[in-house]
């Protein structure tokens, strides 16, 4: 129990240090948003093996429908709908265009009409 809530310490206090050095947020003419943030961090996420800290969400209000994140303790991941699964982090540029490609998809598959 004392690991997780140092981790969880650690965690909050590289935070405070962080760096954000990307932010957008679009709101489409159907309710939804897509929000993006990147933070530049002094040390690695706990679970990932960079320097970055990031959350790129899809969705509205109270439903997310895409979220890329690298929550503490999970690491590098992306939810996609109602499945998670770990994504693949090389660089901050291919994430960013890896979540708009998955927005854009999604997007084009629910204004076709596909379930």
């Amino acid at each position: 129990m004392a690991l997780e809530l140092s981790r969880g310490y650690d965690n909050l206090c590289h935070m405070r240090r962080a760096q954000r050095i990307f932010h957008r947020k679009r709101h489409y003419d159907d309710g939804t948003i897509t929000e993006l943030t990147l933070w530049l961090v002094p040390q690695p996420v706990w679970g990932s093996r960079h320097m970055f800290k990031y959350s790129l969400f899809y969705g509205r209000p109270g439903e997310r429908l895409i979220l890329y994140d690298n929550e503490p303790g999970k690491g590098d991941h992306r939810h996609y709908v109602d499945r998670e699964e770990p994504y693949l982090f090389s660089t901050p540029e291919q994430l960013i265009r890896d979540f708009v490609a998955d927005v854009r998809n999604l997007r084009r598959r629910n204004t076709s009409g596909d379930d």
